[in-house]
């Protein structure tokens, strides 16, 4: 009889069911979510045992499962969440897609939440007041203007008094109308830095004392434009690189005061945030009358005029589904070892991996395929061949 079907390994199979039975039951306990990778984690330790035991000597089994113990629970306890206890959170651009979302989710746990708004009497505000706890607070925070900022920081500092702020989520951003570096006006790029990283940056500076006070999380939503390069989007990369590199020295900064910065990097989830037919054409029509003429000519108006299909594109493949985005931010908020980086979303990772391990041509031989229009230039195409008499 091999070490599997002995006793040890038989109580050590019982063991293991009564320990992920406890995890599992935990982690429903901690506000309803388990999470595929710990229910992954635990099936890959019982095939473990399976294999120590009924391959392997009983010294060497019981040696190599020890060590797979010990790794799971040091995994499995950075799901732990802590208690909420109507813990103080400020969300930015909570008026539709994440931010929404998410105000309303962790309303929903018991949080106290303070929902920034770009249009406090706008219908995405209306709607959170109606359907969200007298916990929430609305507060007109448009995240480039700085006395917006101010009055909003009056309001939460009046509310939270002594406590301080448990949680800040940099969720406010803009895409902006796609297209080459050379073709995006001056205005795009200063509105997408404006918005994705200076707002970011002040509404951090803003609330930082009542962070430091609570030794709280600092939570910053990027995109995987941040950190891959992504063709027809310099502008909005170029604002989410810089606000990823922000949200790294900044987590060693504040490493020293007991507050955690995280990053999320979404890919591939339709919000607002890619705009709506009206505002393409109207974004179409600014970038045609305010082009060089030279340009215009060389990339032509059915290369610009296709640009939309850009977002068109966007919307149709994204998904609709954003709970992996918000048990993410609620991962960072909650968990007593939150991570520094989360890619919700497969293409995030995705193009994560490729930018950093693969060679520069694999990466932009991909990025190019996947993401480039299929129009070329005016200047670019081959005229068509002359008709050959026959």
């Amino acid at each position: 009889m091999n070490a599997f079907f002995s006793a040890a390994g038989l109580l050590s199979l019982g063991a293991t069911a009564v320990f992920g039975g406890i995890v599992l039951y935990k982690l429903e306990k901690n506000h309803g979510k388990i999470g595929n990778k710990a229910i992954y984690s635990i099936a890959l330790l019982f095939l473990g045992e399976v294999y120590c035991f009924s391959s392997l000597s009983y010294f060497w089994g019981f040696s190599l499962f020890s060590l797979a113990c010990i790794i799971s629970h040091i995994y499995l306890s950075g799901q732990e969440m802590l208690p909420v206890d109507q813990k103080a959170v400020l969300i930015t651009g909570g008026d539709s897609g994440i931010g929404h979302t998410l105000v309303k989710h962790l309303d929903e746990l018991g949080f106290t939440v303070f929902a920034g708004v770009l249009n406090e009497k706008g219908p995405g505000a209306e709607e959170l007041r109606r359907s969200c706890s007298e916990r929430l607070t609305v507060l007109q925070m448009d995240v480039t203007d700085s006395a917006q900022l101010k009055e909003a920081h009056r309001r939460v500092l009046a509310k939270v008094k002594g406590t301080g702020l448990w949680a800040v989520v940099n969720n406010a951003g803009i895409i902006g109308f796609p297209g080459d570096g050379e073709l995006t006006s001056m205005n795009i790029y200063r509105q997408c830095m404006d918005v994705n990283f200076f707002g970011a940056v002040e509404v951090t500076k803003t609330f930082l004392p009542l962070l430091r006070k609570a030794k709280g999380r600092l939570v910053n939503i990027s995109s995987m434009a941040g950190s891959s390069p992504l063709p027809n989007f310099s502008a909005y990369g170029s604002s989410k690189a810089a606000l990823t590199m922000f949200s790294g020295v900044t987590r060693l900064e504040l490493s020293r005061w007991g507050v955690k910065v995280t990053l999320i990097q979404p890919g591939g989830f339709r919000t607002n945030i890619q705009g709506s037919p009206d505002q393409w054409e109207a974004q179409e029509k600014d970038l045609l009358e305010n082009l060089q003429e030279d340009v215009k000519e060389d990339y032509g108006k059915d290369y610009i005029q296709a640009l939309k299909s850009v977002l068109k594109s966007m919307s149709k493949s994204s998904s609709t589904d954003l709970s992996p985005v918000v048990f993410a931010v609620l991962h960072a908020i909650l968990s007593k070892h939150s991570l520094a980086l989360y890619t919700p979303g497969t293409k995030s990772y995705l193009t994560l991996c490729l930018s950093s391990f693969f060679p520069i041509w694999v990466s932009d031989a991909f990025f190019k395929k996947l993401f480039s229009l299929r129009i070329l230039p005016k200047a670019l195409q081959k005229p068509d061949p002359p008709n050959k008499k026959l």
